[in-house]
């Protein structure tokens, strides 16, 4: 999978995913087999670049590369300015969100509700193209709603733009994250450009990703929540789609270990006290599937210092010692370079 000049080490990407894909989720995402991590949406609001917030999601400081920063907006020029300043501050990839559904992005016009509006789209992907020497590429949904399925007219727009390759979510802005994510659209859009195109939606399993790939002929896919406490996905769809052979669960104990060092890199990053409310979700994502989690998530979520953090989690896991099962383990730096 190659994205400009960027040679990806395998067709798997993380999706943006707003609050979730931070600097420290987007590296152990990329530890653990995803060839590239796309940022956290900064908007295109300048006014809004001395905030703490956007001040953290521009320094990506010892990020792997390539770095892809993904931008959100509706004017033409500040869209422009938006990706110059991320190229400014180490951005190696600029992606367009026209796919975000929510509706404090759509009420202002942006994310998915610009497919609304296909002049503007052109005007904004003209416009970010023309300011930024590094690749731009583009996430969309299939449309606005069912009867309003244009993304293949907006593929073309973007082709002729010079993007360098498209995202396509599986669902209209109206579908939310609600139904099953359907390919038929994304095979359209592969079908009318010849950049790379990305399936994104509802790939929460080695095999699903495999039967995705068949069934849109996509280039490469994109995963997003499947992958919220549990990174690992990308290490396991890659020896799917390259052995056919599902890998062993993990063992709690990996997964532990795991979880707690995602949390040094999320303290580091947000400081004690606020990296400590930030992690509370991570914990409960890392820990859904073990039996007693939803008491444990209980416990979790009324602890304030990184120590009582550290401390539940390992007394959490200790009572799933006699219960595991023989798994993953650790992942060694021979086998990450493998991947």
């Amino acid at each position: 999978m190659r994205i400009g000049p960027h040679q990806l080490d395998n067709n798997l990407i993380v999706a943006p995913m707003a609050g979730v894909t931070d600097r420290p989720f987007r590296a152990l995402c990329r530890r653990l087999g995803a060839g590239l991590a796309v940022s956290e949406m900064i908007t295109a609001d300048a006014s809004l670049y001395g905030t703490r917030k956007t001040v953290r999601r521009l320094d990506h400081k010892g990020e792997p590369g390539p770095i892809s920063v993904q931008i959100v907006g509706t004017e033409p020029q500040r869209m422009a300015e938006a990706a110059r300043v991320n190229v400014a501050h180490g951005a190696q990839i600029i992606d367009i969100n026209m796919g975000c559904p929510a509706k404090k992005v759509c009420k202002v016009a942006a994310g998915s509700a610009l497919m609304r509006d296909e002049d503007l789209v052109k005007r904004i992907l003209d416009a970010v193209v023309a300011a930024v020497e590094v690749p731009v590429t583009l996430k969309m949904r299939t449309g606005w709603d069912a009867h309003n399925r244009n993304a293949p007219q907006i593929a073309h727009l973007a082709q002729n733009a010079g993007i360098a390759a498209i995202a396509v979510h599986g669902r209209t802005r109206a579908c939310g994250f609600r139904g099953e994510a359907e390919f038929d659209t994304v095979r359209q859009v592969k079908n009318a450009v010849t950049i790379p195109v990305i399936a994104n939606g509802d790939i929460d399993s080695p095999r699903k990703a495999a039967d995705v790939l068949s069934v849109s002929g996509a280039d490469a896919l994109m995963v997003g929540r499947a992958a919220q406490g549990r990174p690992w996905i990308f290490r396991e769809i890659v020896h799917f789609l390259k052995t056919g052979e599902q890998l062993a669960a993990p063992d709690p104990e990996w997964i532990r270990d795991l979880l707690l060092e995602h949390l040094d890199e999320l303290y580091g990053l947000y400081g004690a006290k606020h990296g400590v409310q930030v992690a509370r979700k991570h914990i409960a994502w890392y820990c859904k599937s073990q039996p007693g989690a939803t008491a444990f998530r209980q416990r979790i979520n009324a602890a304030q210092t990184t120590q009582e953090q550290g401390r539940l989690i390992r007394e959490f896991f200790s009572t799933l010692n006699d219960k595991k099962t023989t798994g993953i383990s650790p992942v060694s730096t021979k086998e990450v370079q493998a991947a």
